[in-house]
This record gives C-alpha cells, sequence and structure tokens, in this order.
C-alpha cells in the first residue's frame, strides 16, 4: 500500500521547483512526492531506457542519488504549455557536480505535470543529451507573413 501524498502543488511550477530543490538536496522521498502514484508514469534519463511505474522510476532516481554526488541544477530555456489539467514544460538543464572542474553537458528535458485532486504531479520526465552549447535556445526562424 502507498503512502498517501503528503504535499499538493497548487501550480506545475511549484511542483517542478520541488522536484529539482529534491534532487539538489538528495532527497529521495522529497523527488518521489512530487511523482504521481500512478503505474503508467515514465522517465527517461539521458542514454537510457525508458522506465515506468513508480517502483522502476524510483530505484532509478534512487540509484542516481545514492551517489552522494551533490547536483546545481541551473535551468534554461523553458517553454511551457499548459492546459486546464496538463502542463509540458521544455527546458534545459545545466548540472553542476560538486568537485568536478568542468560542467556537464546541457541536457534537454521534457516535464510533464497532470493536475489531480491533490494538486499538479510529474507523470513524465524526458532528459536527452543537448547539442547546443550551454543549453541555450538557438535564435528563432525568422518570422514569414503569408
Amino acid at each position: 500500500m502507498r503512502a498517501v501524498k503528503k504535499t499538493s502543488f497548487p501550480t506545475p511550477e511549484d511542483a517542478e521547483a520541488a522536484f529539482y530543490e529534491a534532487i539538489e538536496r538528495g532527497d529521495i522521498e522529497a523527488l518521489m512526492e512530487v511523482w504521481s502514484d500512478d503505474e503508467e508514469i515514465l522517465c527517461v534519463h539521458p542514454g537510457g531506457p525508458r522506465l515506468s511505474g513508480v517502483e522502476q522510476v524510483r530505484e532509478s532516481w534512487a540509484q542516481i542519488l545514492k551517489s552522494g554526488q551533490q547536483f546545481k541544477v541551473h535551468l534554461a530555456g523553458q517553454v511551457v504549455v499548459q492546459g486546464m489539467m496538463l502542463s509540458i514544460h521544455s527546458l534545459h538543464e545545466n548540472i553542476l557536480v560538486q568537485g568536478e572542474s568542468r560542467p556537464r553537458p546541457p541536457v534537454v528535458v521534457t516535464n510533464v505535470y497532470q493536475r489531480g485532486t491533490a494538486g499538479w504531479r510529474m507523470i513524465v520526465h524526458h532528459a536527452s543529451p543537448s547539442s547546443q552549447p550551454g543549453g541555450t535556445r538557438a535564435d528563432p526562424p525568422p518570422k514569414t507573413l503569408h
């Protein structure tokens, strides 16, 4: 039996902030508090397989966080598409690991949040290596009016 979620996230931005704060603190319980309890949740780490369900997602994050490394995550280039029940966030993660002399390559991330009775919860986290240095967005193409 799963524990009842203790935290309500009134906005998807609140859920996202809690997610990254939990990563920086290395707190698996706080991180999983952000995720939905739905067995249909999905997570893809850069270069990794698709993980589905609470057990696989929790285990993957537990492995990352138990390394003892301290992460500092800087988010950039966020684009949000939001409806009444879903919020899709596309952004760049720039991750610094304490003790490493060079920053890691930026990661392109899509986070999807779903609104439920207890507020907003993450249902998808998909991360891929970025081909853009520094995790910045390329200049948008010029607009053409027809």
